[in-house]
């Protein structure tokens, strides 16, 4: 039997028909930061690694040999701000509450590979933070091209949380992304510390010039620079990404229903907007 599961290799995700995962082959372990980093920066269509609280990585195992090779990486991270936890799960306090940051599993894993994966990070996320009562995860639904219209993201409405009974919470906050040429998204948040001169704004700078951006001039003010370094990338007009919830205890899973509303699960992706037709 084969069916359909979106995977990624180098950044870009495909989406095609695969035949069904064996569990036997595989495991999921805890992995080291540099381990877990270096896959999901390879890997991710992001670019980007989240401050993460436990990292998980699964384990294909090939060959007569068993052969051992990584095949995925699971985060668990800190959230964006502490309003997110109580937001979703009223009574939650932001250290009982973890994002589900990243899921990438590479090419070469069967379909169901992210509902069997999932439910032994759960099992681990348990036992490694016990205090940990309710996770957040977003699916983005906007699909994402380069300038020249390759299809590097193509948004998805978290069929996966979906399958392992998640509670659907609605949208996240509406906004405009910046990107780049290659389809890349402009962390607000690198911006932000360039203009405030905040810890860690040389490297963000240095971050806008990997990016194609053009470099600062002498004696030119940040948030100036920023602008300037900006207005050429393409904006994207962006309505939320996809919130959805589990308790992993009785309390907490009730309090995530009741936030929720009993929203429908949606099914289809959002057509792209671009604010600056580009």
């Amino acid at each position: 039997m084969q069916t359909s599961a979106q995977r990624w290799h180098t950044r870009v995700a495909g989406e095609q028909p695969r035949p069904r995962f064996d569990p036997d082959r595989h495991a999921v372990e805890i992995l080291n930061y540099a381990t877990a980093r270096e896959y999901v920066l390879a890997h991710h269509y992001s670019g980007s690694y989240p401050a993460a609280r436990l990292q998980l990585g699964l384990w294909r195992y090939t060959g007569e040999e068993r052969v051992r090779q990584l095949a995925g990486v699971l985060v668990y991270g800190v959230s964006c701000n502490e309003r997110v936890i109580p937001r979703y799960a009223p009574g939650i306090s932001p250290r009982e509450g973890v994002e589900l940051c990243r899921l990438v599993l590479d090419d070469e894993v069967e379909a169901n590979g992210e509902s069997w994966m999932l439910a032994r990070c759960q099992q681990l996320l348990r036992r490694e933070l016990p205090e940990v009562r309710v996770i957040v995860s977003y699916s983005d639904p906007v699909p994402r091209h380069t300038a020249t219209g390759r299809l590097v993201m193509p948004g998805h409405t978290g069929t996966i949380y979906q399958a392992t009974n998640a509670i659907y919470s609605g949208r996240a906050r509406g906004r405009a992304l910046l990107l780049t040429p290659d389809g890349e998204v402009v962390s607000p948040r690198m911006l932000s510390k360039i203009v405030a001169g905040d810890s860690g704004w040389r490297y963000a700078e240095n971050r806008l010039l990997a990016l194609g951006c053009p470099p600062r001039h002498e004696g030119e003010d940040a948030a100036a620079y920023v602008r300037r370094a900006t207005v050429s990338l393409r904006r994207l007009k962006h309505p939320g990404n996809h919130v959805y919830v589990w308790g992993l205890d009785r309390r907490a899973q009730r309090a995530a229903r009741d936030a929720s509303g009993g929203l429908p699960y949606p099914k289809t992706i959002d057509v792209p907007i671009y604010l600056n037709n580009r």
